[in-house]
């Protein structure tokens, strides 16, 4: 599925520009899951992220995580690795807290150039998936450097101090090399058959077209020529949510950046996203984030 020929399809979502400003061009960029969830959601469509690789450790709480054709169901702790341009999505329970961490693949590049590329079978160029229990005990004691290195990643983060950027660059390299010393041992998967992964990039591709013109589900599955039930077979097995679900994202995260980086009003937002009932898009908005669009603006 790593194709050029699907890129089209697939959001490319640039963290420094959709999500953080101040980061627009920083090779690093950290953060906790709480926040990026509280951003874009707990059920986070598919997407791809093109020139940088993102690790996700998860402290506790349970994930599905989609990476290209691959399914996991996990159990925190766990972490992913998911490469550059890479198509992935996940769902994360509520309860789930963890690290994001997003990688310009430069730096990759180099890790592999000064000599990683020798030293381990994987070349880090498919996603990895490690879950703590299925792993060896005498491999937990590498687990515990991976955690800890991404605490101390947390703390450089954090603080203002001297050679910062050094240090960051130092410690995202440690922590790759450490997750590449796991790598050969893997949570299992399920493999999305190619048929499912066409029709579910058709809808989509479809989603991104139409989201602001309120498509009803009818003429999604007539323009993929497939019934609702086939869609909804489909949506549930590689992301975790029903079709209507994956529409409803679509807007709400759409309305999300609009509120955090546009000075448009609430009205003009409601217009914007295709809705003719500012008062039906207030309900819409709260229903599915759990506050209105004018106390998710002043959130800090």
């Amino acid at each position: 599925m790593n194709d050029s020929r699907h890129d089209e399809w697939i959001p490319n979502l640039i963290l420094g520009q959709d999500y953080d400003q101040r980061y627009v061009d920083a090779p690093i960029h950290y953060d906790v899951l709480e926040n990026l969830a509280d951003f874009f959601g707990r059920d986070m469509p598919v997407h791809r992220h093109a020139q940088y690789m993102q690790i996700h450790y998860i402290d506790r709480g349970e994930i599905s995580f989609h990476i290209d054709d691959k399914i996991y169901h996990v159990t925190g702790p766990a972490c992913f690795l998911t490469p550059p341009s890479v198509p992935h999505s996940f769902l994360s329970e509520p309860d789930a807290k963890g690290h994001v961490l997003t990688i310009h693949q430069s730096i990759v590049w180099q890790l592999m150039k000064d000599g990683l590329e020798q030293e381990i079978e994987n070349s880090l160029s498919e996603g990895i998936c490690l879950e703590r229990a299925s792993l060896k005990d005498e491999q937990r004691g590498h687990w515990i450097r991976v955690a800890q290195n991404l605490r101390n990643i947390s703390v450089e983060w954090t603080q203002d101090l001297v050679a910062k950027n050094l240090a960051l660059d130092s410690l995202v390299r440690l922590l790759i090399i450490r997750i590449a010393r796991l790598a050969h041992k893997r949570a299992e998967s399920t493999t999305v058959n190619n048929d499912d992964l066409r029709l579910f990039h058709g809808f989509s591709d479809l989603i991104e077209e139409h989201y602001r013109d309120h498509w009803q589900l009818p003429r999604y599955t007539e323009t993929l020529g497939i019934s609702e039930s086939r869609l909804n077979q489909l949506c549930q097995r590689i992301s975790n949510r029903s079709p209507k679900k994956l529409i409803h994202d679509r807007i709400i995260r759409e309305a999300k950046r609009l509120l955090t980086f546009s000075n448009l009003t609430s009205n003009e937002i409601c217009y914007e996203l295709g809705f003719a009932d500012p008062a039906y898009f207030s309900r819409f908005f709260k229903k599915h984030t759990g506050v209105t669009s004018q106390a998710y603006r002043k959130q800090p």
